[in-house]
């Protein structure tokens, strides 16, 4: 799934992090561009992309460690549980003990909004991802 996404073009438009309230964490916003007929052609795949990247970086916050599965995988039912047909937008917030806190939405000009509360600045990871780009990891 994630290489069949990386196939679409796209283009950041804008990039907003503002700390939350208590600075203790931020919300990002990032606004993307890619060709008109995305809408058309492949929204569901990459609304449901982001999701799985989301749900895949996302921990437990709270008491919802006790739902946590370390090896859990995002299904078709999480994902459409939080969509909405009418406007192509998919939101989380907590999925079997994970904290997602994101909002997916596809216009049908082209235009792709992402935005996570409370999950650091992991979604410019998820989106440089999908750019192909290869993410250093700790050893």
């Amino acid at each position: 799934m994630i290489h069949n996404a990386t196939l679409l073009d796209f283009e950041v438009v804008a990039t907003t992090v503002e700390p939350t309230s208590g600075n203790d964490d931020f919300h990002v916003v990032i606004r993307l561009k890619t060709d008109d007929d995305l809408f058309e052609k492949a929204a569901l795949g990459v609304m449901f992309t982001l999701a799985m990247l989301s749900f895949h970086d996302a921990r437990p916050r709270g008491v919802s460690g006790q739902w946590f599965g370390d090896d859990d995988q995002l299904t078709n039912a999480d994902f459409l549980e939080g969509f909405e047909y009418a406007r192509a937008l998919c939101t989380t917030d907590y999925v079997r003990g994970r904290c997602l806190k994101t909002m997916v939405q596809i216009h049908p000009n082209g235009r792709i909004a992402l935005e996570t509360g409370n999950r650091g600045q992991a979604a410019t990871r998820w989106v440089a991802r999908l750019q192909g780009k290869r993410l250093l990891k700790a050893v």
